[in-house]
């Protein structure tokens, strides 16, 4: 079993998924959670944005898909907004929550950090981005893995 697969067990997985849903229910903004062993010869920001184009998130109706990028061995991770959510967060939004998902990470509780900052993101895309009636989830759920 790869490093990737051990990183979180079907369970947590599964709890993220529900939160991604959750955070993405009163908004038209989109989350994703991708998870590969090693961001390469790339910074994590650098790859975390390779990553959001690669799973098609620039191509949301407003711009406003956002990835939570984890690279496990390198022991690293990124949070990328699109140019619409970025353009209406508070200056250090991202790092405020980057801060709460690392002390999280720190003791190893990648669940529990992940489904914070998740619904973290998500309050940010309802505030900015209230769903209407006829929003429609552009992007899947699911936690995607190279």
């Amino acid at each position: 079993m790869s490093e990737v697969e051990k990183f979180l067990t079907a369970r947590e997985e599964e709890e993220i998924v529900k939160a991604i849903q959750e955070a993405e229910r009163n908004t038209s903004g989109e989350i994703r959670v991708h998870i590969e062993r090693t961001s390469g010869n790339s910074e994590p920001y650098q790859r975390a944005i390779a990553v959001f184009h690669e799973l098609g998130m620039d191509r949301t109706e407003l711009a406003n898909g956002v990835i939570v990028y984890i690279a496990v061995e390198d022991r690293t991770f990124a949070i990328y907004g699109g140019k619409g959510i970025n353009d209406v967060v508070p200056d250090d939004f991202w790092n405020s929550t980057k801060e709460v998902m690392a002390s999280r990470f720190k003791d190893g509780h990648y669940k529990q950090g992940l489904v914070e900052g998740i619904l973290k993101a998500g309050n940010q895309l309802k505030q900015h981005f209230p769903w209407q009636e006829d929003d429609i989830n552009e992007l899947p759920d699911e936690i995607s893995k190279g």
